[in-house]
Protein backbone atom coordinates (compact mmCIF):
# COMPACT_ATOMS: atom_id res chain seq x y z
CA UNK A 1 0.00 0.00 0.00
CA UNK A 2 1.20 3.50 -0.81
CA UNK A 3 0.03 7.06 -0.19
CA UNK A 4 -0.26 9.49 -3.09
CA UNK A 5 -1.39 13.12 -3.38
CA UNK A 6 -4.51 13.87 -5.42
CA UNK A 7 -5.17 17.06 -7.38
CA UNK A 8 -8.94 16.75 -7.12
CA UNK A 9 -11.28 14.30 -5.43
CA UNK A 10 -14.76 15.20 -6.72
CA UNK A 11 -15.02 15.29 -10.50
CA UNK A 12 -17.89 15.83 -12.90
CA UNK A 13 -18.50 12.61 -14.78
CA UNK A 14 -17.91 12.43 -18.52
CA UNK A 15 -21.32 10.96 -19.21
CA UNK A 16 -24.54 10.38 -17.33
CA UNK A 17 -24.03 6.72 -18.20
CA UNK A 18 -20.97 6.76 -15.91
CA UNK A 19 -22.57 4.86 -13.03
CA UNK A 20 -25.53 7.21 -12.94
CA UNK A 21 -24.01 10.16 -11.10
CA UNK A 22 -22.99 13.66 -12.14
CA UNK A 23 -20.17 13.80 -9.59
CA UNK A 24 -17.76 11.00 -8.83
CA UNK A 25 -15.27 10.36 -6.03
CA UNK A 26 -12.63 7.63 -5.72
CA UNK A 27 -10.64 7.65 -2.49
CA UNK A 28 -8.33 4.80 -3.46
CA UNK A 29 -6.62 3.56 -6.64
CA UNK A 30 -6.53 -0.16 -7.26
CA UNK A 31 -8.45 -2.91 -5.51
CA UNK A 32 -7.68 -6.07 -3.57
CA UNK A 33 -10.96 -7.97 -4.04
CA UNK A 34 -9.42 -9.94 -6.89
CA UNK A 35 -12.53 -10.13 -9.11
CA UNK A 36 -11.33 -11.94 -12.21
CA UNK A 37 -13.37 -9.82 -14.64
CA UNK A 38 -12.67 -6.33 -13.27
CA UNK A 39 -12.72 -3.64 -15.98
CA UNK A 40 -10.71 -1.27 -13.78
CA UNK A 41 -7.61 -3.29 -14.70
CA UNK A 42 -7.92 -2.05 -18.29
CA UNK A 43 -4.92 -0.21 -19.75
CA UNK A 44 -7.06 2.77 -20.76
CA UNK A 45 -7.27 3.92 -17.14
CA UNK A 46 -3.52 4.49 -16.96
CA UNK A 47 -2.83 2.69 -13.69
CA UNK A 48 0.84 3.37 -12.95
CA UNK A 49 1.28 0.70 -10.26
CA UNK A 50 0.23 -2.88 -9.60
CA UNK A 51 -3.55 -3.05 -9.35
CA UNK A 52 -3.46 -4.87 -5.99
CA UNK A 53 -0.94 -2.35 -4.56
CA UNK A 54 -3.56 0.04 -3.21
CA UNK A 55 -2.79 3.74 -3.53
CA UNK A 56 -4.41 5.85 -0.82
CA UNK A 57 -5.22 9.44 -1.73
CA UNK A 58 -3.77 10.94 1.41
CA UNK A 59 -5.24 14.43 0.99
CA UNK A 60 -8.67 13.23 -0.12
CA UNK A 61 -10.61 14.47 2.91
CA UNK A 62 -9.05 17.94 2.77
CA UNK A 63 -9.85 18.19 -0.95
CA UNK A 64 -13.41 17.02 -0.37
CA UNK A 65 -13.93 19.52 2.44
CA UNK A 66 -12.62 22.35 0.26
CA UNK A 67 -14.80 21.35 -2.70
CA UNK A 68 -17.99 21.10 -0.69
CA UNK A 69 -17.28 24.29 1.24
CA UNK A 70 -17.35 26.17 -2.07
CA UNK A 71 -20.62 24.63 -3.17
CA UNK A 72 -23.55 26.68 -4.37
CA UNK A 73 -26.06 23.90 -3.79
CA UNK A 74 -25.81 20.23 -2.79
CA UNK A 75 -25.97 17.26 -5.15
CA UNK A 76 -25.52 13.50 -5.28
CA UNK A 77 -21.94 12.21 -5.11
CA UNK A 78 -21.10 8.68 -6.26
CA UNK A 79 -18.21 6.50 -5.15
CA UNK A 80 -17.07 2.97 -5.92
CA UNK A 81 -16.96 3.15 -9.72
CA UNK A 82 -13.24 2.34 -10.07
CA UNK A 83 -12.44 0.68 -6.76
CA UNK A 84 -14.44 -0.64 -3.85
CA UNK A 85 -14.51 1.92 -1.02
CA UNK A 86 -14.80 -0.89 1.54
CA UNK A 87 -11.61 -2.84 0.92
CA UNK A 88 -9.66 -4.39 3.81
CA UNK A 89 -7.56 -1.25 4.31
CA UNK A 90 -10.70 0.80 5.00
CA UNK A 91 -11.07 -0.96 8.35
CA UNK A 92 -7.97 0.85 9.61
CA UNK A 93 -7.90 4.01 7.50
CA UNK A 94 -11.62 4.89 7.67
CA UNK A 95 -11.21 7.14 4.64
CA UNK A 96 -14.69 6.33 3.36
CA UNK A 97 -16.26 6.99 6.74
CA UNK A 98 -14.50 10.36 7.04
CA UNK A 99 -15.66 11.27 3.54
CA UNK A 100 -19.24 10.40 4.49
CA UNK A 101 -18.94 12.66 7.52
CA UNK A 102 -17.94 15.56 5.24
CA UNK A 103 -20.76 14.78 2.79
CA UNK A 104 -23.19 14.74 5.71
CA UNK A 105 -21.80 18.02 7.05
CA UNK A 106 -22.53 19.82 3.77
CA UNK A 107 -25.97 18.25 3.24
CA UNK A 108 -25.04 16.39 0.07
CA UNK A 109 -26.38 13.00 -0.94
CA UNK A 110 -24.34 9.90 -1.68
CA UNK A 111 -24.53 6.65 -3.57
CA UNK A 112 -21.92 3.94 -3.14
CA UNK A 113 -21.12 0.77 -5.10
CA UNK A 114 -19.60 -2.09 -3.12
CA UNK A 115 -19.39 -5.85 -2.70
CA UNK A 116 -18.33 -5.69 0.94
CA UNK A 117 -20.22 -6.22 4.17
CA UNK A 118 -17.90 -3.64 5.76
CA UNK A 119 -20.43 -1.06 4.60
CA UNK A 120 -22.56 -1.98 7.61
CA UNK A 121 -20.05 -0.19 9.83
CA UNK A 122 -21.27 3.11 8.36
CA UNK A 123 -25.00 2.40 8.26
CA UNK A 124 -25.55 5.13 10.86
CA UNK A 125 -24.05 7.74 8.54
CA UNK A 126 -26.04 6.54 5.53
CA UNK A 127 -29.19 6.76 7.61
CA UNK A 128 -28.30 10.28 8.71
CA UNK A 129 -27.51 11.44 5.16
CA UNK A 130 -30.73 9.88 3.90
CA UNK A 131 -32.73 11.97 6.35
CA UNK A 132 -31.63 15.31 4.90
CA UNK A 133 -30.70 14.30 1.32
CA UNK A 134 -30.53 10.81 -0.14
CA UNK A 135 -28.31 7.77 0.33
CA UNK A 136 -28.51 4.86 -2.10
CA UNK A 137 -26.58 1.64 -1.55
CA UNK A 138 -25.56 -0.23 -4.69
CA UNK A 139 -24.28 -3.79 -4.42
CA UNK A 140 -22.99 -6.20 -7.06
CA UNK A 141 -24.43 -9.73 -7.26
CA UNK A 142 -23.19 -11.97 -10.06
CA UNK A 143 -23.62 -15.58 -8.98
CA UNK A 144 -25.79 -17.41 -6.46
CA UNK A 145 -23.29 -20.28 -6.41
CA UNK A 146 -21.17 -19.65 -3.31
CA UNK A 147 -18.28 -21.81 -4.50
CA UNK A 148 -18.20 -20.07 -7.87
CA UNK A 149 -18.35 -16.71 -6.10
CA UNK A 150 -15.21 -17.59 -4.13
CA UNK A 151 -13.43 -18.22 -7.45
CA UNK A 152 -14.51 -15.19 -9.46
CA UNK A 153 -14.65 -12.72 -6.52
CA UNK A 154 -12.16 -14.34 -4.12
CA UNK A 155 -11.27 -11.65 -1.59
CA UNK A 156 -14.64 -10.27 -0.57
CA UNK A 157 -17.75 -11.66 1.12
CA UNK A 158 -19.89 -14.02 -0.94
CA UNK A 159 -23.23 -13.35 -2.56
CA UNK A 160 -25.37 -14.74 0.26
CA UNK A 161 -23.66 -12.44 2.75
CA UNK A 162 -24.23 -9.47 0.41
CA UNK A 163 -27.90 -10.43 0.25
CA UNK A 164 -28.00 -10.35 4.06
CA UNK A 165 -26.35 -6.93 4.02
CA UNK A 166 -28.81 -5.60 1.45
CA UNK A 167 -31.72 -6.52 3.69
CA UNK A 168 -30.47 -4.23 6.46
CA UNK A 169 -30.81 -0.94 4.57
CA UNK A 170 -34.54 -0.90 3.77
CA UNK A 171 -35.14 -1.47 7.48
CA UNK A 172 -33.80 2.08 7.87
CA UNK A 173 -35.60 3.35 4.78
CA UNK A 174 -32.35 3.51 2.79
CA UNK A 175 -32.95 2.46 -0.84
CA UNK A 176 -30.80 -0.12 -2.61
CA UNK A 177 -29.89 -0.94 -6.21
CA UNK A 178 -28.27 -4.18 -7.42
CA UNK A 179 -25.74 -4.50 -10.24
CA UNK A 180 -26.49 -7.91 -11.75
CA UNK A 181 -23.36 -7.89 -13.85
CA UNK A 182 -21.13 -8.99 -15.30
CA UNK A 183 -22.58 -12.28 -16.40
CA UNK A 184 -19.79 -14.52 -17.68
CA UNK A 185 -20.70 -16.55 -20.78
CA UNK A 186 -20.56 -20.31 -20.20
CA UNK A 187 -19.91 -19.77 -16.47
CA UNK A 188 -22.86 -18.09 -14.71
CA UNK A 189 -25.20 -17.32 -17.63
CA UNK A 190 -27.99 -19.71 -16.65
CA UNK A 191 -31.67 -19.20 -15.87
CA UNK A 192 -31.15 -20.98 -12.56
CA UNK A 193 -28.50 -18.48 -11.49
CA UNK A 194 -30.55 -15.51 -12.68
CA UNK A 195 -33.68 -16.64 -10.85
CA UNK A 196 -31.83 -17.21 -7.59
CA UNK A 197 -30.26 -13.74 -7.74
CA UNK A 198 -33.62 -12.18 -8.54
CA UNK A 199 -35.09 -13.99 -5.53
CA UNK A 200 -32.39 -12.38 -3.38
CA UNK A 201 -33.05 -8.94 -4.88
CA UNK A 202 -36.80 -9.06 -4.43
CA UNK A 203 -36.61 -10.42 -0.89
CA UNK A 204 -34.07 -7.73 0.04
CA UNK A 205 -36.35 -4.99 -1.32
CA UNK A 206 -34.08 -3.67 -4.08
CA UNK A 207 -35.51 -0.61 -5.81
CA UNK A 208 -33.74 -1.31 -9.11
CA UNK A 209 -31.55 -3.92 -10.80
CA UNK A 210 -29.00 -3.00 -13.47
CA UNK A 211 -27.84 -5.32 -16.22
CA UNK A 212 -26.25 -4.68 -19.62
CA UNK A 213 -26.98 -7.41 -22.18
CA UNK A 214 -26.00 -10.33 -19.92
CA UNK A 215 -22.33 -10.43 -20.73
CA UNK A 216 -18.90 -9.14 -19.80
CA UNK A 217 -16.62 -6.49 -21.31
CA UNK A 218 -13.00 -7.31 -22.13
CA UNK A 219 -10.22 -5.09 -23.41
CA UNK A 220 -6.45 -4.66 -23.15
CA UNK A 221 -5.40 -5.06 -19.56
CA UNK A 222 -8.38 -6.82 -18.05
CA UNK A 223 -8.67 -9.39 -20.86
CA UNK A 224 -5.20 -10.80 -20.17
CA UNK A 225 -5.85 -11.11 -16.44
CA UNK A 226 -9.26 -12.67 -17.04
CA UNK A 227 -7.81 -15.23 -19.42
CA UNK A 228 -5.08 -16.18 -16.93
CA UNK A 229 -7.77 -16.84 -14.33
CA UNK A 230 -9.81 -18.86 -16.83
CA UNK A 231 -6.76 -21.05 -17.44
CA UNK A 232 -6.31 -21.42 -13.68
CA UNK A 233 -9.89 -22.27 -12.76
CA UNK A 234 -11.73 -23.24 -15.96
CA UNK A 235 -9.38 -25.23 -18.25
CA UNK A 236 -10.29 -24.85 -21.92
CA UNK A 237 -12.59 -21.88 -21.30
CA UNK A 238 -10.12 -19.28 -22.59
CA UNK A 239 -9.99 -21.00 -25.97
CA UNK A 240 -13.78 -21.04 -26.05
CA UNK A 241 -13.88 -17.29 -25.43
CA UNK A 242 -11.27 -16.64 -28.12
CA UNK A 243 -13.22 -18.68 -30.68
CA UNK A 244 -16.50 -17.02 -29.80
CA UNK A 245 -15.49 -13.41 -29.13
CA UNK A 246 -12.02 -12.81 -30.60
CA UNK A 247 -10.96 -9.28 -29.62
CA UNK A 248 -14.52 -8.02 -29.06
CA UNK A 249 -15.10 -5.56 -26.24
CA UNK A 250 -18.66 -6.69 -25.56
CA UNK A 251 -18.96 -10.42 -24.95
CA UNK A 252 -22.65 -11.26 -24.59
CA UNK A 253 -24.00 -14.60 -23.49
CA UNK A 254 -25.57 -16.82 -26.14
CA UNK A 255 -28.47 -17.04 -23.68
CA UNK A 256 -28.89 -13.28 -23.40
CA UNK A 257 -32.29 -13.09 -25.14
CA UNK A 258 -33.80 -15.77 -22.88
CA UNK A 259 -32.20 -14.29 -19.77
CA UNK A 260 -33.39 -10.79 -20.67
CA UNK A 261 -37.00 -11.96 -20.99
CA UNK A 262 -36.89 -13.73 -17.63
CA UNK A 263 -35.25 -10.68 -16.07
CA UNK A 264 -37.66 -8.08 -17.41
CA UNK A 265 -40.79 -10.20 -16.89
CA UNK A 266 -40.00 -10.98 -13.26
CA UNK A 267 -38.90 -7.42 -12.43
CA UNK A 268 -41.99 -5.93 -14.05
CA UNK A 269 -44.23 -8.18 -11.94
CA UNK A 270 -42.25 -7.26 -8.82
CA UNK A 271 -42.36 -3.52 -9.58
CA UNK A 272 -38.56 -3.24 -9.70
CA UNK A 273 -36.83 -0.82 -12.08
CA UNK A 274 -34.63 -2.34 -14.81
CA UNK A 275 -34.04 0.52 -17.25
CA UNK A 276 -30.52 1.93 -16.74
CA UNK A 277 -31.80 5.36 -17.84
CA UNK A 278 -34.53 5.28 -15.20
CA UNK A 279 -32.22 3.99 -12.47
CA UNK A 280 -29.45 6.46 -13.28
CA UNK A 281 -31.94 9.33 -13.31
CA UNK A 282 -33.06 8.22 -9.86
CA UNK A 283 -29.46 8.07 -8.62
CA UNK A 284 -28.71 11.58 -9.93
CA UNK A 285 -31.83 13.14 -8.48
CA UNK A 286 -31.17 15.27 -5.42
CA UNK A 287 -34.39 15.47 -3.40
CA UNK A 288 -35.62 18.85 -2.23
CA UNK A 289 -35.60 18.27 1.52
CA UNK A 290 -34.17 21.64 2.43
CA UNK A 291 -33.74 25.05 0.85
CA UNK A 292 -29.97 25.07 0.47
CA UNK A 293 -28.52 25.73 -2.90
CA UNK A 294 -26.21 23.22 -5.39
CA UNK A 295 -22.72 22.13 -5.78
CA UNK A 296 -20.25 23.21 -8.46
CA UNK A 297 -22.92 24.91 -10.67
Amino acid sequence: MQTIPAKTIVTRTRSRWWFGTDYNMNLYKGCCHGCIYCDSRSDCYGMDHEFEDIAVKGNAIELLEDALRRKRKPCMIGTGSMCDPYMHCEEKLELTRRALEVIDKYNCGVTVITKSDRILRDIDLYEQINRHSKAVIQMTLTTADENLCRIIEPNVCTTHRRYEVLKEFPKREIPTVVWLCPILPYINDTEENLNKILDYCFDAGAKGIINFDFGVTLRAGNREYFYRKLDEHFPGMKERYIRRFGESYECASENSAVLWKVFTDRCRKAGVMTSPDEIFAYLREYPVKNEQLSLFD
